[in-house]
C-alpha cells in the first residue's frame, strides 16, 4: 500500500510513516518544512510542497499514485491561531480542500483526517462520547470542526471516505529514541516539564491549582504517539476494505493530572520539576478524557505504551538524546 501522508515530516506524521514502513507499506511524505524536520524523512520517498498548491499536489500523485491520503499538516499552536487567524483558516481549512480537490482530480478515495478533541470545547458530560456537542471555543478547533463537516458534505457523493481521529493529547516518542517530538515553540506539557527538569529551561508555569479535581491541577487525556500511528494504520485498514467512512475519538479512556505528570517525570529522571504557580488560563476546562468504546469497536484499538511512566519514559530518552543531556 502507498499512502502519501501530508506533514509526513512533523511529530505524528514521521510515526506514522515510521509505523506504515514497519508493517511493509511506503509512505510518501509530502511536506513545506514550515513545521516538519528533514531529518525525520527516512522511511519512503520525499515530495516538497504546500497542500494549498495544487501543482504541487498534483506532482506527487502523478508521482506515486498513492492508494489513500493522511493529513497532518495543519496549523496547531492555539495561540498563534487567535493572534493569526486567517493564517490558520487558509491553511487548515483551504489547504485540506484544495487536497480533497486534488484526490477528487487523480480518483484517490480514501482520507485519514487527524482531527483533535478541540471541537468539542467544554464538555457537557465526562467520558467525552463522539456524541457531545460539537461547540470549539478556539481558532484552531473551530478550523477542525469545518473540516469535518465538509468531510460530511463531499462524502455524501459517494467518491469519499474518510476516517475522522479526534484525538486527545498526543505525548512520548518512539521507544528507540530515534524520532519524537520538536515543536518551535513548544507548547505541550511533557517536553516543557522535561525541559525544566533537565535545567533548560526557566520554572515550569503551573496554571491552575484549584481546580475541582483530586489535586487541584487540569487533568488531560495523554495518548502515547505509537498507539495514535496504531489507530490511523487500523483506520486506513477499515476504508481500503470498502468500510464506510466514521468518526472516533483516540484518546485512553481516563485523565492523569498535571501534577501526575510532574510527579512522573521527577521518577523517571530522578530530577526535581521547579514550578511556579500561575492563576488559570480561561477557557482551561478542568477534565477532558475520551470514552474510546467507539475506537475499541471500530478499529479494535487498545493502546499500549500510553501508561504515563511510559510516555515519559519514552520522550526523556528522546529528548537527552536530542538535548545532549
Amino acid at each position: 500500500m502507498k499512502v502519501l501522508v501530508l506533514g509526513g515530516a512533523g511529530y505524528i506524521g514521521s510515526h506514522i510513516c515510521k509505523a506504515l514502513a514497519a508493517r511493509g507499506d511506503t509512505p510518501i511524505v509530502f511536506d513545506n518544512f514550515s513545521a516538519g524536520h528533514r531529518d525525520s524523512v527516512r522511511w519512503g520517498p520525499l515530495v516538497e510542497g504546500d497542500i494549498g498548491n495544487a501543482a504541487d499536489l498534483d506532482t506527487a500523485f502523478l508521482e506515486h499514485a498513492p492508494d489513500a491520503v493522511m493529513h497532518f499538516a495543519a496549523s496547531i499552536e492555539v495561540g498563534i491561531g487567535e493572534r493569526e487567524p486567517l493564517a490558520f483558516w487558509r491553511n487548515n481549512v483551504a489547504g485540506a480542500l484544495s487536497v480533497l480537490d486534488r484526490m477528487a482530480k487523480h480518483g484517490c478515495e480514501v482520507f485519514v483526517f487527524s482531527s483533535t478533541c478541540a471541537v468539542y470545547g467544554q464538555p457537557e458530560h465526562l467520558p467525552i462520547t463522539e456524541a457531545e456537542t460539537r461547540k470549539p471555543h478556539n481558532v484552531y478547533g473551530r478550523t477542525k470542526l469545518a473540516v469535518e463537516q465538509a468531510l460530511e458534505d463531499i462524502s455524501r457523493s459517494g467518491k469519499l471516505r474518510y476516517a475522522t481521529l479526534r484525538y486527545f493529547n498526543a505525548a512520548g516518542a518512539s521507544p528507540d529514541a530515534e524520532i519524537g517530538e520538536r515543536h518551535d515553540p513548544e507548547t505541550h506539557l511533557i517536553p516543557n516539564v522535561l525541559k525544566a527538569a533537565a535545567g533548560l529551561s526557566d520554572e515550569l508555569q503551573l496554571f491552575g491549582d484549584d481546580y475541582p479535581t483530586p489535586d487541584g491541577s487540569c487533568v488531560r487525556d495523554f495518548i502515547h504517539v505509537d498507539d495514535l500511528a496504531q489507530g490511523h494504520l487500523s483506520a486506513v485498514d477499515r476504508l481500503l476494505a470498502g468500510e464506510d467512512s466514521f468518526c472516533c475519538n483516540l484518546g485512553t479512556g481516563h485523565g492523569t493530572s498535571v501534577q501526575q505528570v510532574i510527579s512522573a517525570v521527577e521518577r523517571v529522571t530522578g530530577l526535581p520539576v521547579p514550578r511556579t504557580v500561575h492563576p488559570r488560563r480561561e477557557g482551561d476546562a478542568a477534565e477532558l478524557y475520551a470514552d474510546t468504546s467507539l475506537s475499541r469497536e471500530l478499529l479494535g484499538f487498545s493502546p499500549s505504551r500510553s501508561d504515563i511512566d511510559t510516555i515519559v519514559e519514552d520522550a526523556w530518552r528522546f529528548h537527552k538524546k536530542d538535548w545532549g543531556v
